[in-house]
């Protein structure tokens, strides 16, 4: 279904494929026609700095900064095709995601910073593909100027020749070829009619094949984009199961090595009280072997799903956990409504997570918990004022937590620089 979908979606060919009146009344002329003028500005643009920087930065090596400015070359390509991308809307209205990595990807990077930055971006094939489309662009923009300005400025002229003959003008189209009457004028004016519309539809037809130049160099591939998507959520999809058997376990040994035992004490005593005439010590001792064994429950049913999370919302719970919890913690919940059930219990359990890690590893003396909704988004933000220094590693509780929002196709971005804050932000969407 989506694939009919996407091929339903309006095109600049099928525009120009389909009814002529249509077509010159609809908005892709008009579209195409700033989509091709703007283009030479912002090559112009682009060269210029690019001429600047070669030249300052060859002058420059010698100090040792023209390397650094050299360097700035290819990477003010990455600026331009960014700024392509976002002009691609006009002729192409499907997504154009940035061919580039994400810095914050574990096997791209080692440290987060403008030095991983820089060198992620050096090496991407990307980023040069990127410069060859530039310098393209700017060889290009000749064309997207001769070409408008020769059809609309002769359709102009030529619809303009009654006025002009009127006036005492004369139009000249070479030697022995004049125009000075009004007999002569209107044909040309009705062939300039004809040539407007030729103008629009050539014009339209350069900004379609420029819209599909840039698409193919400038754009990630829908099937790499898709495959990428693939491999992560399996990958998610794996750790999640592992995880889920992990807790699976957990559960059981809890409930062998804890409530079982204690509801066995609790049998075993019951039976010697019934055999011991005077049973009040060993009622005594059963009553808070049944109290041990239900706050153990109790405290079991709250880590696999708590009470208060189903019948009062996230706010309640957050605030639960914040009271249980050995570091001072504010919540500040700000839900105009309750979330998806789904959504809301992996809310409860990121934040829980988050607070139990800045419980144990943080060495914080206080956090602060914040929710609130982004349009049809969930954003949750987790702040202490502990050492810092978290990663995101395989195996760590923040891999589990993104593993859990990846589920419903949230981000989890991680700040926590050596020395604190550390900032842990999630967002989940709440499609419904």
């Amino acid at each position: 279904m989506s694939a009919a979908t996407g091929s339903a979606r309006p095109t600049v060919w099928r525009a120009m494929a389909g009814n002529p009146l249509r077509f010159l009344f609809s908005a892709w002329p008009w579209r195409a026609l700033v989509y091709v003028v703007t283009g030479p500005v912002v090559g112009t643009v682009w060269l210029l700095t690019a001429i600047l920087l070669v030249i300052v930065g060859t002058l420059l090596i010698p100090v040792g900064i023209g390397i650094a400015l050299l360097l700035c070359v290819p990477l003010s390509a990455i600026a331009f095709a960014a700024v392509e991308r976002r002009r691609l809307g006009l002729m192409d209205r499907r997504p154009a995601p940035s061919p580039h990595l994400g810095v914050d990807r574990a096997d791209r990077a080692d440290r987060p910073g403008l030095r991983s930055w820089l060198r992620l971006r050096l090496r991407e094939t990307a980023t040069w593909r990127e410069l060859g489309y530039a310098l393209l662009a700017a060889l290009l923009s000749v064309v997207d100027l001769v070409v408008p300005f020769t059809f609309f400025v002769g359709a102009f002229v030529q619809v303009s020749a009654p006025a002009l003959v009127g006036n005492g003008d004369q139009i000249m189209y070479g030697p022995g070829v004049t125009v000075d009457t009004p007999g002569e004028a209107w044909p040309v004016a009705v062939a300039g009619a004809l040539m407007a519309v030729v103008a629009f539809y050539a014009v339209t037809a350069l900004a379609g094949a420029r819209a599909a130049l840039a698409r193919a160099l400038l754009v990630r591939p829908v099937a790499e984009e898709l495959g990428e998507r693939l491999v992560e959520v399996r990958a998610s999809r794996a750790r999640l199961a592992d995880a889920f058997e992990i807790e699976r376990r957990r559960i059981e040994r809890d409930l062998h090595d804890g409530a079982q035992q204690r509801l066995t004490g609790l049998i075993m005593t019951l039976g010697l009280a019934r055999l011991d005439g005077s049973a009040g010590e060993l009622v005594e001792r059963a009553q808070d072997e049944a109290r041990a064994a239900l706050a153990e429950l109790r405290d079991l049913v709250r880590g696999i799903h708590p009470s208060v999370l189903t019948d009062r919302g996230l706010h309640a719970a957050v605030e639960s956990l914040a009271e249980r919890s050995p570091v001072r913690v504010e919540v500040d919940a700000r839900l105009p409504a309750r979330p998806p059930e789904g959504v809301e219990s992996a809310a409860y359990f990121v934040i829980a997570e988050a607070l139990a890690n800045v419980a144990k590893h943080s060495g914080a003396s206080a956090a602060r918990v914040t929710a609130r909704t982004d349009g049809r988004t969930l954003v949750l933000e987790i702040r202490d004022d502990g050492s810092g220094g978290a990663r995101v590693s395989a195996g760590s509780g923040l891999q589990g937590l993104a593993d859990r929002v990846a589920v419903y196709d949230g981000t989890v971005r991680l700040s926590s620089p050596p020395g604190g804050p550390t900032i842990l932000r999630v967002e989940i969407p709440c499609e419904s």
